[in-house]
């Protein structure tokens, strides 16, 4: 389901709160996220069966917000791949764009990986690798947006 700006823009101011970005790990190990603006926040470790949820927000210097998730215990320090799920705040806090990158390699290569959220396009990289095409999607923020590792 695709909405227009309009509609977003009309369904978001209707909303009391702001969403979250959460990380769920249904993988068999454990993995690990940082969420990373213009500074690194502590690293949060996500047993199997868990998740990590932070309120949606903005960063004052670099706008944007990327929950780095790695498969290796300070993946984010010693150049393992990471999966970058990112989220970014519009100046009113009613709607945000995300989207779904890698760097230094793809962590969750052979594992389904998506990224949803209520009333918005998905992110589903069957295989966990970049299928191709724009991997950037707009939802409201009264909403959660969901990355799922090993869906």
């Amino acid at each position: 389901m695709y909405y227009t700006l309009a509609v977003l823009t009309a369904l978001a101011s209707s909303a009391a709160a702001v969403g979250n970005a959460v990380v769920v790990n249904k993988c068999s190990s454990t993995i690990y996220a940082w969420s990373v603006g213009s500074s690194v926040g502590t690293k949060q470790t996500i047993a199997t069966g868990k998740n990590f949820t932070e309120p949606l927000h903005s960063d004052a210097k670099s706008g944007g917000i990327a929950l780095k998730i790695t498969t290796v215990d300070d993946g984010l320090y010693n150049g393992s791949p990471q999966q970058i799920f990112s989220y970014s705040l519009d100046g009113a806090s009613v709607w945000y764009v995300y989207d779904l990158s890698t760097a230094f390699g793809e962590p969750f290569l052979g594992k389904r990986i998506t990224v949803t959220s209520t009333g918005s396009p998905s992110i589903v990289w069957a295989n966990g690798s970049n299928p191709g095409g724009s991997q950037v999607k707009v939802g409201v923020s009264g909403v959660d947006v969901v990355f799922t590792g090993c869906a």
